[in-house]
């Protein structure tokens, strides 16, 4: 039972951890939406201009996302037929989560990789390259699977969409404010009617244009990673086995050439380990999509 405590506890922190990196991400967006507001003479202009921006980014990612995801990563759906094995752990690992039988499909790489996609349980696919199939024995494949079964269960993917588009909405409204200051700007008399707080004010929001993108980008990695720790956690309640998990990944992290050709900077968050070759350094670690791979596997032990 005590190690059941402790994924359950594990669970229950990377949920509280993430909703707060989300709820600071909604705050970095108003604040950036106000100032934009009152740099154009009307703060409930900027809110709106973010409120019309985020509805139109959100439709486009909500409905047709996925789809792209798997077109851009050379993804083919498959059969039971062709994937016998892959198509009963999924639907073994769909009734222990109690949802809908996730949609199969197969990327032909040696790297050992997989995500999961869709906008909700209904409308989900999991992938997983050839090179994990044929490296990974029924048990690891089980543990990578639950992960990506957890992925979909929790809604992860639609909330890494969601900051996806708020990530779009920080950078469109920095290149507009940033533009409407260069090219537009306040009349001098203007300026004198606003007063010094208005001044401040501006500047504040020119300061805070500029670091916008690359503060909305942190949190979004941030989210991505605290998103990977409760997907290993609630994979190993799936199997109720976390070995199997901690084994894959120390068979993905071994693996020789881990790039997946098809994988970009938009698709890397989704992926069970990054689709990149490893650089170590500060510098990556802040930009990283996934946690340290060494403490995921620490912690799966620790169950």
């Amino acid at each position: 039972m005590a190690s059941h405590i402790n994924i359950f506890e594990s669970v229950r922190a990377n949920k509280i951890k993430s909703w707060l990196l989300f709820i600071f991400f909604i705050v970095l967006i108003g604040v950036l939406g106000a100032l934009f507001g009152i740099f154009l003479g009307s703060m409930y202009l900027g809110l709106a201009i973010a409120l019309i921006i985020g509805i139109i980014y959100g439709l486009i990612a909500y409905y047709s996302g996925d789809k792209m995801i798997l077109s851009m990563s050379g993804a083919k759906p498959v059969t039971k037929k062709e994937y016998p094995h892959l198509y009963h752990t999924v639907e073994g690992l769909s009734l222990a989560a109690n949802i809908p039988v996730p949609k199969c499909y197969v990327i032909d790489d040696s790297a050992l990789n997989a995500f999961a996609t869709g906008r909700d349980p209904e409308h989900a696919s999991i992938t997983v390259t050839t090179g994990l199939m044929n490296v990974l024995n029924r048990q690891e494949l089980e543990g990578v699977v639950a992960h990506e079964m957890s992925h979909i269960k929790n809604f992860d993917i639609r909330m890494m969409m969601l900051a996806a588009v708020l990530v779009g909405i920080v950078t469109l409204m920095s290149d507009f404010m940033l533009r409407s200051f260069i090219f537009g700007g306040h009349r001098s008399d203007d300026r004198k009617d606003m007063g010094q707080l208005g001044l401040i004010l501006i500047v504040v929001g020119i300061v805070l244009a500029i670091l916008a993108p690359f503060i909305a980008q942190l949190i979004k990695l941030a989210i991505s990673r605290k998103r990977e720790f409760l997907a290993d956690a609630n994979g190993a309640l799936l199997t109720r086995y976390p070995p199997g998990l901690a084994s894959a990944l120390e068979k993905i992290k071994k693996d020789p050439d881990p790039l997946v050709d098809n994988a970009n900077k938009a698709t890397a968050h989704l992926f069970i380990s990054t689709p990149f070759r490893k650089t170590k350094s500060f510098v990556a670690s802040m930009f990283a999509t996934h946690p340290d791979i060494d403490e995921r596997i620490r912690r799966l032990k620790a169950m």
